[in-house]
């Protein structure tokens, strides 16, 4: 069971999440395997949160991945369910098929089972996606914490990710380079002599 500390920072984090969206007018979409709909959820619990949430998407299987997400075969086939590769492109599935402004998606071993050569009980994948074209994704090992821990755990990182993803971005100016004070002068040639005028014609 999640102690009671970590109940209250997620349901703290999703209330952040919800406020953040609310403000800037966004909508989110959640994809989730390991922790079967853990994040909608938490962020469905907080009344008034349909102004932001559109739906959740619960992909246990490699089929429903494909056919509810547009997660390849390929994919699948090459890199496996719990793979960066397939939570990109469960992020980005979700964000198209719901037409939001954001989409994160979740993909792990959660334990006690299902550990197989260098995915270890508690490897958890992380996506999200921003309709401007932003695809961010994580990586963690929770280790063999117990199944529970770890998907609550998974809840936390995934409400962080899509606050990070909500944020508005900050456009960095290019730095210039600093002026000199003193401009530099231009060399003239020195003059061997004097410059002589014309002498005007005397006048009748």
């Amino acid at each position: 069971m999640a102690s009671e500390r970590q109940i209250t920072s997620t349901s703290a984090l999703a209330r952040s999440l919800l406020d953040l969206c609310r403000s800037r007018k966004l909508m989110i979409a959640t994809a989730e395997s390991c922790t079967g709909g853990l994040v909608a959820a938490a962020l469905t619990d907080i009344p008034g949160s349909s102004d932001v949430i559109d739906r959740a998407f619960v992909t246990y299987s490699n089929e429903a991945k494909r056919e509810m997400l547009g997660v390849e075969a390929s994919t699948l086939q090459t890199f496996g369910a719990v793979s960066k590769e397939t939570a990109i492109q469960m992020a980005v599935g979700a964000l198209e098929r719901a037409d939001v402004d954001l989409a994160v998606s979740i993909t792990g071993i959660a334990g006690p089972g299902g550990a197989t050569p260098g995915k270890p009980v508690g490897l958890v994948h992380f996506a999200a996606a921003a309709r401007d074209g932003r695809i961010t994704h994580r990586e963690h090992r929770f280790g063999a914490i117990g199944r529970s821990t770890v998907r609550a755990r998974s809840v936390v990182e995934a409400l962080r990710l899509l606050i990070e993803l909500a944020r508005p971005q900050v456009a960095v100016k290019p730095k210039r380079a600093a002026a000199t004070r003193l401009r530099p002068r231009v060399a003239r040639s020195p003059r061997l002599h004097p410059a002589k005028r014309p002498r005007r014609p005397p006048r009748a």
